[in-house]
C-alpha cells in the first residue's frame, strides 16, 4: 500500500491518467477472481487496490475501472434512480472522472460536453467561476471532488445553476472527513506553486502543525504566506524547546527539516516532469 500512496503523492495526476491506460489491463488481469464485481463494467475480482494520498485504504480501487466507492455508489444511482442512460440529455460534466469519461461520451442518447482548467480529458478549459456556456444549457451537471478548491465556490455554484436549464439536475460531490475538527485552508497563500508547497506541508506534518508555523511565522517576523524563508522556516524553528514550547505553538514538538526536505524533493520531482514534457 505504500507504492500506491508514494506514487499518488509523487507523480503529475495528468501524467497518472495517462499511465493508467497502460497498467490497467494487467492490473485486471493479475487480479481476476470473483468475490468483488465492479458494477461499472460488470468485472470481478478477488481483490480491489488500495488508494489514499495519505494512509492507503485498502481494497476499495477497482482494477478495470479505476473507480472508488463514490464513483460506484454514482453509478449504482444512474442506474437505478434516474434516466440518464435512456433519455436524450445534453450534459456538462466538470473534471471527468476516468471511470466515466469513455462510457459517457459513447451514450447515444447524451449531448456530452466535459470542462475544466487543467484536466488533460477536458473538452474545453474554463474557470468554473466563468463558464464561457449560454444560460440553461444543461439537462444535468456533474461537478464531482472540484468545489472545494475553488476559493470563490458560491460564484462556482452559480455558475453551474446558471448553465443549468430549468428542470435540470445536478449531482455535487465534495469529500468531508468527519473525524477531522476544523478544516485549514488559509486564502491568504494566493501563489499556485506556494500553496502547493503549503498542502504537501499540511500532507505531510498535518494541519496542526502547519497551523502552529504560521502562527511561529506572524509572531518572529517571517513571512505567513510565503513558503522559502517563511512557513518552511518557522516549521524547522519548531524542533527548538523555545519555539515548540511558545505559546502560540499547540501541537508540540516537530522534526520540521524532514517535512521541508519532503515538500522539496516532491516540487523538484514535480518540475523535473514538466520539463520533460516541453
Amino acid at each position: 500500500m505504500a507504492i500506491i500512496t508514494t506514487i499518488l503523492n509523487k507523480v503529475p495526476r495528468p501524467w497518472l491518467i495517462k499511465l493508467s491506460y497502460w497498467v490497467r489491463p494487467f492490473l485486471s488481469f493479475y487480479l481476476r477472481g470473483k468475490k468483488y464485481q465492479d458494477p461499472i463494467d460488470g468485472k470481478t475480482f478477488r481483490k480491489f487496490l488500495p488508494y489514499g494520498y495519505g494512509k492507503a485504504r485498502p481494497n476499495v480501487l477497482s482494477p478495470s475501472t479505476l473507480s472508488l466507492e463514490r464513483h460506484r455508489l454514482l453509478w449504482l444511482y444512474l442506474t437505478r434512480e434516474t434516466d440518464f442512460f435512456t433519455k436524450p440529455l445534453k450534459v456538462l460534466h466538470v473534471a471527468p472522472e476516468q471511470a466515466f469519461y469513455k462510457r459517457f461520451k459513447k451514450q447515444a442518447n447524451l449531448d456530452y460536453l466535459t470542462t475544466d482548467l487543467y484536466s488533460p480529458l477536458a473538452d474545453v478549459k474554463a474557470d468554473l467561476c466563468a463558464l464561457p456556456f449560454e444560460d440553461e444549457s444543461f439537462d444535468v451537471v456533474f461537478c464531482n471532488h472540484v468545489l472545494e478548491h475553488i476559493p470563490d465556490d458560491t460564484q462556482a455554484m452559480r455558475e453551474l445553476y446558471r448553465v443549468m436549464k430549468k428542470g435540470g439536475w445536478g449531482i455535487f460531490q465534495i469529500p468531508q472527513d468527519y473525524n477531522r475538527a476544523v478544516t485549514f485552508e488559509d486564502n491568504t497563500i494566493t501563489d499556485p506553486e506556494e500553496r502547493i508547497k503549503v498542502t504537501l506541508a499540511a500532507y505531510n506534518a498535518g494541519p496542526a502543525h502547519l497551523q502552529d508555523a504560521i502562527r511561529l511565522a506572524e509572531k518572529y517576523g517571517y513571512s505567513s504566506t510565503r513558503w522559502e524563508g517563511g512557513i518552511e522556516t518557522a516549521l524547522r524553528l519548531k524542533s527548538e524547546a523555545k519555539y515548540y514550547n511558545d505559546p502560540v505553538c499547540r501541537a508540540g514538538y516537530l522534526r520540521g527539516k524532514g517535512v521541508a526536505r519532503y515538500v522539496d524533493e516532491v516540487i523538484s520531482r514535480y518540475h523535473g516532469y514538466l520539463s520533460r514534457t516541453k
